[in-house]
């Protein structure tokens, strides 16, 4: 059994899809948009930035948004929450509650542990290393999908992962992997 007690994870970044079920006239929309910008010959959406919630959201006619660089889901339910409600005072008609889709979890963390590398990358299924173009074992999970990138330091980005939960999973698979394959070493 795999020791997790000590591993730490942080959300670096959520990226979610959202269907507001409305049409958009982006004109209109860029008018209430703080912190934006609209430039529809270089992109068909409007680039809007709020302070609160910190995020980014990309806003189309078809009422499809992108929200990045969320720190957590209720950051992104509170994005959407103040976009509708401002949406709503310039009359946009919905055809029902949004669907958020989380698409990819970002996570930094730290195993508290040092790792060979070159030891990880000779036993290890699924995995990568190139030291020469990048400094990080890539160690790829198939479920729950994610992709973790291990340092010698033994910290680590997990991206891919679509819950704080499969993150979590993929860790553990990674730690489960390396203790089988005995490149985990006892502290004294």
């Amino acid at each position: 059994m795999v020791d997790m007690s000590n591993v730490e994870l942080r959300i670096e970044n959520i990226v979610a899809s959202v269907d507001l079920f409305a049409s958009l006239d982006l004109e209109k929309v860029i008018e209430i948009c703080p912190h934006s910008k609209y430039n529809p010959e270089e992109f068909p959406g409007i680039i809007c930035r709020f302070d609160e919630p910190k995020v980014a959201l990309l806003v189309f006619s078809s009422g499809k948004l992108v929200v990045t660089g969320a720190k957590s889901v209720d950051d992104i339910q509170a994005a959407v929450s103040k976009l509708v409600e401002m949406l709503s005072k310039i009359g946009t008609k919905f055809g029902r509650a949004p669907e958020i889709d989380i698409q990819n979890m970002v996570f930094s963390g730290d195993l508290k542990m040092e790792f060979n590398l070159d030891a990880v990358a000779l036993v290890l299924p699924n995995c990568e290393y190139e030291p020469e173009q990048f400094p990080g074992v890539i160690y790829r999970v198939k479920d729950p999908k994610a992709v973790i990138l291990l340092f010698s330091s033994g910290k680590i980005v997990c991206s891919g992962a679509k819950s704080e939960h499969d993150a979590w999973e993929a860790v553990k698979k990674l730690l489960h992997e390396l203790d089988k394959y005995g490149l985990i070493e006892e502290e004294a």
